[in-house]
């Protein structure tokens, strides 16, 4: 028998998937949209366990941006040095709830 675990150390890797980090981090916004830089910042600010990680955990991130239909690009930024991501309106209501298991949008 092993010793259940307590709640994660500040230091722990998170136990959410990235679909789940990247959507709490836009839904944090007031905009309910970021620039990839500010998901990134957003992740580093709210679990210290990619701080001093190597930057692979980043080409996580733009995969999934990339790959997972509830994320959609929404407007180029102010610069023209990026697009803004967004959570697919199709998706949005269940994510706010934290149901991430809808990945694909009904479109």
């Amino acid at each position: 028998p092993t010793a259940a675990r307590g709640p994660p150390e500040p230091g722990d890797k998170p136990s959410q998937s990235y679909i789940a980090l990247i959507s709490t981090a836009i839904l944090s916004s007031p905009e309910k949209k970021l620039l990839l830089s500010d998901i990134y910042q957003w992740i580093m600010d709210n679990y210290p366990y990619f701080k001093n990680k190597e930057k692979s955990w980043r080409n996580s991130v733009r995969h999934n941006l990339s790959l997972n239909e509830c994320f959609v690009k929404a407007g180029r930024s102010d610069n023209g040095k990026g697009h803004f991501w967004a959570i697919h309106p199709a998706n949005l209501e269940d994510f706010a709830k934290g149901d991430y298991h809808r990945r694909r949008a009904r479109r």
